[in-house]
């Protein structure tokens, strides 16, 4: 199963004619997504799916500098808003990237990310960048699979960056579930 064509289709903006209009401050929005849910709802939680050494994609390789077959940390969890799962999130982690500067990574259990990664001055953040997610693309069904029997439309928006600690790249994923525009503005 491929992922995405060789050239980068990431976006720098959500394209106004394809994306809902309540759907755009979530592909968009540079602050905490953790928080942002946290705000919505009132209980959070962090399912974890799997953590363990992965080949990337190959998009993501590219991002984060590894060559094609490199082995990196992934975490692929769902971020659970009142018992609901509103997005599947993935982050990628190259191995010599562990220790030192990105140590926080192990150990982070069901803790969510978003909370440390902006609570270290630190850590800097690239640009989002989104695009469509559908069933050509492997991580559409990743998502499919994590949320099953729950249904999902054939193509869901997702957004990415790269976080970066002394140099140090970290590459994070969150793609939108429908149930998402469900949570109260």
């Amino acid at each position: 199963m491929r992922t995405r064509p060789h050239k980068e289709t990431w976006l720098k903006r959500p394209p106004r004619a394809t994306v809902f209009r309540t759907l755009r401050p979530w592909l968009t929005d540079p602050a905490s997504l953790t928080a942002r849910i946290c705000a919505r709802c009132g209980s959070f939680s962090v399912r974890v799916l799997r953590q363990c050494l992965a080949v990337p994609h190959r998009d993501e390789a590219t991002l984060l500098g590894l060559r094609p077959g490199q082995l990196a940390w992934l975490r692929e969890v769902l971020l659970v808003a009142d018992g609901v799962p509103v997005v599947f999130a993935r982050s990628l982690l190259p191995r010599a990237n562990v220790r030192g500067a990105w140590n926080l990574f192990h150990g982070m259990g069901a803790r969510p990310l978003g909370a440390a990664l902006f609570s270290d001055p630190a850590i800097s953040r690239r640009a989002l960048t989104c695009t469509c997610l559908d069933r050509r693309d492997a991580r559409y069904h990743l998502a499919y699979a994590a949320v099953a029997p729950m249904a999902i439309p054939p193509r869901i928006w997702a957004r990415r960056s790269l976080f970066r600690l002394h140099g140090r790249a970290l590459l994070v994923s969150e793609a939108f579930l429908p149930t998402i525009l469900d949570l109260p503005e």
